[in-house]
This record gives structure tokens, C-alpha cells and sequence, in this order.
């Protein structure tokens, strides 16, 4: 069914909530009529029953990968553009992703103005003018991060702090996930649990949490830096966003 707005509909395939709920807020002010699936099953019955203008697909899924969910929809809608997003940087994933016929790679973190620029690239809609990406580095990295995520969701405080609840709901969970999967070498595991949370860390500001995250999936098996990354997740857990001093 279409959107009876007449805005495109757009198929977003992401399993982890945080991302999710940035990126079909991006994709909306496009704006464009977003549906949501978690997974490839549920993708395949959305796109069974509705007709998509885009497609917005997670590399990595519980069920399945980006590509092959984009194989088996191309088998009867060949014509539909589709964008790939994933928080990885290896440069053999990101070639693979374009030469599953991806006509872009979205690497997460990124802020609504990129996601927002792809998606009218994608529709063939007009450009808006480009919004600059204020993040920088800083020689001491606070625990939240105000500016960075005030950039990811262009200043809106409100879309902030709803992101937040879900990171701070969702963490928990997700550290002892990772703490177990560390404990018993599954280095399969601890990478696909820090994929998805180093995405979240960048839209929601998690700063200090972020830099922990990025070393851990650098060495996954290091009891090191595993308790450095419990403690940087007990920090955020501990301090309310709203007390951190924001970056100058």
C-alpha cells in the first residue's frame, strides 16, 4: 500500500533500537514515509505487502546480512535503489557491500544531514544545502558528549534525550552480553555486540564509552580493556547526560 500522502515510502531494516529510531527520524524530515523491520523476516513481509521507492538495509542482521536480503527482493524488484549502513571500517566489508549493488554505504555514526542528503540522492529528489558536521576531536573526551549528539539530530534536544533513554535502557543489557561473550573468547560474538554498540555511542554522544568500544574491537580478547569498558559503561549508567559539562 502506498503512503496516501503521496510521500516515497522507505523500507529501514536495522535490529539495534537506537540506530533505528535515529535513522527513520533522519529519513522522515526527508521527508518520506518510513516502516521499520528488525530483521530480514520481517523485511520480507513488509516488502511483500507494501511497494518501496528505497531501501535502507543494515549490513549485519540477526537473521541474515544486508545482501542477502537485498538479493532475494531484487529477485522480484529489480529497479528499487537500496543503501547499505554499518558501523564497521573495513575496507573489504564496504567494497563487498557496493558489489552486493548497494548504490551507497552509509558508515555509522554519520548526522542527519548525510543520511538526509543520501536518502534525496537515492529518490532523486533536490539537494538542500549542506549542513556542516561541527564534531571535532578533543584531547580529553568526556563521558557525554552534547555537541556531537546535537549534531547527529541537527540541534533537536528532544530527539536527543528520547535516544538516550533508549541507549541508557538498552546498555545494561549489551555490556554483560559483551563482558560474557569476552570471558568465553567468542571473539564472533564480542564483535557483532560491539558493531551495533559503537553506532549507538556516536548518536547518542556515549564519548568515553565510544573510545572503550573502538579499542575493545580492537582487541577483543583483552581482560584489560574489558574492565576499562565495564567502567566507562558504569559511568554513563551513573551520570545523567544532563550533568556533563558539554564540550567547549
Amino acid at each position: 500500500m502506498n503512503d496516501p500522502r503521496g510521500l516515497p515510502r522507505i523500507l529501514l531494516v536495522e535490529d539495534e533500537p537506537t540506530s533505528a529510531a535515529f535513522l527513520a527520524a533522519a529519513a522522515r524530515a526527508t521527508p518520506a514515509h518510513v516502516d521499520i523491520a528488525p530483521d530480514l523476516a520481517t523485511a520480507l513481509v513488509l516488502a511483500s505487502r507494501n511497494t518501496y521507492e528505497l531501501w535502507m538495509f543494515d549490513a549485519t542482521l540477526p537473521d541474515g546480512s544486508g545482501s542477502d536480503l537485498l538479493q532475494r527482493l531484487r529477485e522480484d524488484r529489480p529497479g528499487v535503489p537500496a543503501i547499505a549502513h554499518t558501523a564497521s571500517d573495513d575496507a573489504a566489508q564496504l567494497a563487498a557491500l557496493a558489489g552486493a549493488g548497494f548504490i551507497e554505504v552509509l558508515r555509522k555514526p554519520l548526522p542527519t544531514a548525510e543520511v538526509q542528503a543520501a536518502v534525496r540522492r537515492a529518490l532523486h529528489l533536490p539537494a538542500h544545502a549542506a549542513v556542516t558536521d561541527p564534531r571535532t576531536a578533543e584531547t580529553t573526551v568526556p563521558m557525554w558528549d552534547d555537541r556531537a549528539a546535537a549534531a547527529a539530530l541537527n540541534g533537536n534536544d528532544e530527539h536527543v534525550a528520547i535516544l538516550r533513554g533508549l541507549f541508557l535502557d538498552e546498555l545494561p543489557q549489551a555490556c554483560e552480553r559483551i563482558a560474557a561473550a569476552v570471558r568465553a573468547d567468542n571473539v564472533e560474538t564480542v564483535g557483532a555486540e560491539l558493531h551495533r554498540l559503537r553506532a549507538s555511542c556516536g548518536f547518542v554522544g556515549a564519548a568515553r564509552l565510544a573510545v572503550l568500544v573502538k579499542r575493545l574491537q580492537g582487541e577483543p580478547s583483552s581482560p584489560e580493556l574489558l574492565e576499562r569498558f565495564v567502567d566507562a559503561a558504569r559511568g554513563a549508567l551513573s551520570q545523567p547526560p544532563g550533568s556533563a559539562a558539554r564540550v567547549s
